[in-house]
């Protein structure tokens, strides 16, 4: 398995409220996007990140509880991130997106909530494996937007879920079978805002060094605009 990262304020922001995490000795591989007051996104998205990683090499469950395990996991950094806002002032509001895979054996278990991605890059073909909890996402989904309309939508950032905002959290969980070459991409909202699913597939698929994908990927991403944060995550199964 080989993987690379990257992260970058954008063109925009004052600060970078994303974080990432790539724990390759537990298969752990996450993004997540903050938001909130002045650092308080930052705040929020680290927390849920360490907590997951700090969490999952404690854990002794055994591997065919790992869905059951993340899940708890996830509702237990959202409880926590929601302590933070509800006992600290300039914390009040704040949450993150968290899109976190666990790559085992053959298999990737992905926990999920938010508007962050995870996308499969397999034979040439990308599909992204993850629903955005958006606004835009819903109408989406019901056919009340077309993928045009949703591109450009000013209500496009809106997020019908995110950890930390309530006391508790529905998490989406997917498991995908992975086979030798699959890649799998890990990204925040800052470059999805500037890309589209076909053009991250040509980059990532035209490149065998993962690093060079991500900073094709960041350099597009900034010279369109740079509106937001951008972090991406990218692993290569053997």
């Amino acid at each position: 398995m080989k993987w690379s990262q990257i992260s970058d304020i954008g063109r925009v922001r004052a600060g970078n409220e994303d974080s990432m995490c790539a724990c390759p000795d537990i298969g752990l591989f996450a993004v997540a996007d903050g938001m909130g007051g002045h650092k308080a996104g930052e705040i929020a998205s680290s927390t849920a990140l360490s907590y997951l990683e700090e969490q999952l090499k404690d854990s002794r469950v055994q591997q065919e509880d790992i869905a059951t395990n993340l899940l708890r996991i996830m509702e237990e950094a959202n409880l926590r991130i929601h302590r933070l806002s509800s006992e600290n002032e300039e914390y009040r509001g704040m949450g993150t997106t968290v899109t976190a895979g666990i790559v085992s054996n053959n298999d990737l278990i992905i926990a999920h909530v938010g508007d962050s991605r995870a996308y499969l890059i397999r034979n040439k073909a990308i599909n992204q494996i993850t629903n955005d909890h958006s606004l835009v996402g819903e109408m989406l989904r019901c056919g009340g937007l077309t993928e045009e309309q949703a591109i450009n939508h000013p209500q496009r950032n809106v997020l019908t879920r995110a950890m930390g905002t309530a006391p508790t959290i529905r998490v989406d969980l997917h498991t995908v079978n992975l086979y030798a070459g699959d890649k799998i991409l890990f990204c925040t909202d800052g470059l999805i805002n500037h890309l589209r699913p076909e053009e991250i597939k040509e980059i990532i698929v035209s490149h065998v060094d993962l690093g060079q994908c991500l900073r094709d990927l960041l350099k597009i991403s900034l010279d369109r605009g740079g509106i937001d944060n951008i972090t991406m995550v990218l692993v290569e199964i053997d």
